[in-house]
């Protein structure tokens, strides 16, 4: 490992100089494993519209984890000392090979968003107007010393707030301002979230507090649950109890609550919640029907923390829908204009509602560390990784 950190200050010298960046890239190879590498790459010329950041913050998503170890066996990794930059490779199991078919052989650039200084822009007044300035970014290959993106890909954040502060106020803040909006368009009353406890978990409750939305969350231990009572949360189910379904099913009385987000994914969760959302609704039913309420009961599945095959025990009737549900193809639903307001509100609240939290900063070349993989891969409550790229 030493001499692995002492090619990559080699390199970062060399970039420093150069119109060049380290850059953190993803490869399925035919061979059945997955190559992780830095990797130098040459940065394109500006466009008009175009600006070049300094990346100096960005977290380890979810998301981000999926595209950076795809099917690979995490429990494999280890380092190939003998490449010129820092490499790890981990094996993928055969028999999902056939899921990664449509990355094979490709080198693909990592990390959905970010924060960092303009260093360099382009000739148009938009362009211009950020140079200098601290700007979140989102659109991909945020794993890097430096991005040349678009204007329209960069977000200017308040004066005297830190790369770090807005490294985060994309993917889940978005997030969890997609899933209200869900929920007002479609003609629900009240959430349902799993993985309650996370960033977005706790993020979304700040929102629904603020905008008074009884919201349900289901978290997997007492732990996770007492996280969320000290912040204020009035419905929490805790799936580790024996109690489980039934606490889950008088939640539902209460609010009410007909649409669920689900980041688990596998499993029979949300089977579970159906079931409880029918159970809830029969209470109040004044007649009996073989084939269930009429009342519509959505799940989404918007995360894979539980990698089994999603399980569908049906005994809620037949009016209910599992789909799933991502953030950008959401966006283009909603529209420019009604994304443009919901990054306002975002800015507005950065340092209140969407605030994040990290527990580990590490460097570029520490995301290839086998210690450091083992922590950011394990996705554990209130353990979230900010990189930091110019370290």
């Amino acid at each position: 490992m030493h001499a692995i950190i002492m090619r990559t200050i080699a390199l970062i010298q060399i970039n420093a100089t150069m119109q060049t960046t380290l850059q953190l890239r993803s490869t399925v190879k035919p061979s059945g494993q997955l190559e992780i590498a830095l990797v130098t790459q040459t940065l394109p010329a500006l466009g008009p519209n175009d600006v070049r950041v300094e990346v100096q913050a960005t977290p380890i998503n979810p998301s981000d984890i999926g595209l950076l170890w795809g099917a690979a066996d995490v429990n494999t990794a280890r380092t190939d000392d003998s490449a010129p930059n820092a490499v790890v490779i981990a094996d993928i199991p055969a028999h999902a090979m056939p899921g990664m078919a449509g990355r094979l052989g490709q080198s693909l650039p990592v990390g959905n968003e970010g924060a960092g200084r303009v260093v360099e822009a382009g000739q148009a007044p938009e362009a211009q107007a950020l140079l200098g300035r601290t700007v979140a970014m989102v659109g991909g290959g945020m794993y890097a010393q430096q991005r040349v993106l678009p204007v329209s890909q960069c977000l200017a954040l308040p004066e005297g707030t830190t790369a770090a502060q807005g490294a985060s106020c994309f993917i889940n803040p978005l997030t969890a301002l997609g899933m209200v909006e869900t929920m007002r368009r479609e003609g629900h009353k009240a959430l349902i979230h799993t993985a309650a406890a996370s960033n977005l978990g706790q993020m979304l409750n700040r929102i629904c507090q603020k905008d008074d939305i009884a919201l349900v969350n289901i978290v997997r231990q007492p732990a996770q649950a007492k996280i969320l009572q000290d912040l204020g949360a009035r419905y929490v189910c805790d799936s580790s109890s024996p109690s489980f379904e039934a606490d889950l099913s008088e939640a539902l009385v209460q609010t009410g609550a007909t649409l669920a987000f689900d980041a688990t994914g596998g499993g029979t969760l949300a089977s579970q919640i159906l079931s409880c959302m029918e159970s809830a609704i029969q209470r109040e039913a004044k007649e009996y029907s073989r084939y269930g309420s009429n009342t519509h009961k959505q799940v989404y599945l918007y995360g894979n923390l539980n990698l089994a095959p999603t399980e569908i025990k049906r005994s809620f009737g037949m009016a209910w829908s599992v789909g799933g549900w991502l953030l950008f193809p959401f966006l283009s639903r909603v529209g420019e204009e009604r994304t443009q307001a919901l990054k306002r509100r975002v800015i507005d609240e950065l340092h209140t509602t969407f605030a994040s939290h990290y527990s580990e900063r590490i460097s570029l070349h520490q995301v290839l560390d086998l210690t450091t993989i083992a922590g950011y891969t394990a996705r554990a409550t209130r353990s979230k990784y900010l990189v930091e790229p110019t370290r």
